[in-house]
């Protein structure tokens, strides 16, 4: 493909883009944590807000299919301003009142829409970032993203969950971050390729890293959707409740950091087995915690949710580390559809055994899908050699709460530019 011919960029010609997600990642952060509160005040029960987890997720893997056509249609600039239209639409629907099936309806959209602000955003991010800063950029998009959802997740500290206060300030958020990409003087990218699944390829580049996408599609929204659903059942305040999602998000940094740099310097698979022993570890220490103290609470989820994360990158790392750099794009496109479908499926599963289980029943999938996984990585040591230490690929912070898209693959050797 011959190189696209562009304005040279720097790093902070990219920050209207970084900044425009982080702050609709803080509406986003907000309304994963305000929504199980607000369906638990109005006597809800928890099986109700893990149906809106399962609905948003429906709509994500419909966005996964149709935003590359529709932004071939009008261009990435223009559906970014429809997409964060559609999703303040959501956001009122919740504003009017509290009815289970208009807001059940209303996550549909929601889902579809942000999934397709991610796919727009790292489209246009991977266009304007040159080889020698783009994982810079990336990094700084994805830290910005995790972190603007703490900080979503602790503003419900300070806001009423009665009226339309809450859906409101989320309104206000995602307002705010169309306005960086409307008046931003970056060239916009050409038109996206269509989204190719290939399960059969990727599955012999890499199976640890196909059935990765496959277990943590699950794991981050069981862990992210299901956790204040949890502590709203079990009659924590929302100022701790707040307190608690914000502080997982830093388990990002505390765990993931740590165990990719890790897989630097040894095989990823055995890096894998450990995120996967903390992960089901502190789901089944988790299901003991009910009236336990918040300080260990947030211990127990932060170490969790960071170890999720962990599989997230260190899964992708595997694969690329296996795929020559045709097959980058078709391996993500396809990494990233695996990903949707569980996120849809599992949480799904998850919310059928809520009313047999109760709340507690996303810490006892969790645990299944974590040591399923981790035997899984074990018995693929002993069919396939690693790749050397020296061949493997830098590793990059990912995060799963905002999933790669095709786009921010790696380019071929003969598209760079």
């Amino acid at each position: 493909m011959a190189a696209v011919a562009r304005v040279p960029s720097s790093p902070m010609s990219v920050t209207s883009l970084i900044v425009s997600m982080g702050m609709i990642a803080v509406g986003n952060g907000f309304l994963f944590a305000f929504i199980p509160l607000k369906l638990a005040s109005a006597g809800f029960a928890p099986w109700v807000a893990g149906a809106m987890i399962t609905a948003m997720s429906l709509g994500g893997v419909a966005g996964c299919f149709l935003t590359g056509y529709l932004v071939r249609r009008v261009g990435h600039a223009r559906m970014f301003a429809a997409f964060a239209a559609v999703v303040n639409l959501t956001v009122l629907m919740i504003a009017l009142e509290t009815d289970a099936t208009l807001w059940l309806i209303s996550r549909i959209p929601y889902g579809f829409t942000v999934t397709g602000l991610f796919i727009v955003v790292q489209s246009w991010l991977n266009h304007a970032a040159e080889n020698h800063w783009r994982g810079r950029a990336v990094a700084a998009f994805y830290m910005t993203y995790v972190l603007g959802i703490g900080l979503g997740s602790y503003l419900l500290s300070i806001v009423s969950l009665d009226g339309a206060e809450g859906p409101m300030l989320a309104v206000f958020f995602i307002t705010m971050g169309i306005l960086p990409v409307a008046l931003t003087r970056l060239e916009t990218p050409p038109p996206p390729a269509s989204i190719s699944i290939a399960l059969r390829s990727v599955w012999k580049i890499s199976p640890v890293g196909l059935i990765g996408m496959v277990a943590v599609g699950g794991l981050t929204l069981l862990v992210q959707g299901f956790t204040p659903i949890f502590a709203a059942a079990e009659n924590y305040s929302q100022a701790d409740i707040a307190l608690l999602m914000m502080l997982m998000q830093g388990g990002m940094i505390l765990v993931q950091f740590p165990l990719g740099a890790l897989s630097d310097r040894m095989d990823r698979r055995y890096v894998l087995i450990g995120a996967c022993a903390l992960i089901s570890g502190g789901a089944a220490l988790a299901t003991t915690l009910p009236g336990a103290s918040l300080v260990i609470l947030i211990v127990v989820f932060a170490v969790w949710a960071g170890a999720t994360e962990t599989i997230y990158s260190v899964a992708n790392a595997h694969a690329n580390d296996r795929a020559d750099p045709e097959y980058y794009v078709s391996l993500s496109s396809t990494m990233l559809v695996v990903w949707s479908v569980a996120g849809f499926i599992i949480p799904g599963l998850a919310t059928a055994l809520t009313p047999v289980l109760g709340p507690t029943a996303f810490m006892y999938l969790t645990v299944v899908i974590a040591l399923g996984y981790a035997a899984f990585v074990a018995w693929r040591l002993t069919r396939r050699d690693a790749v050397p230490v020296e061949d493997q690929e830098t590793y990059q912070q990912l995060s799963a709460q905002a999933p790669v898209s095709a786009e921010l693959a790696p380019l071929p050797p003969e598209e760079t530019r």
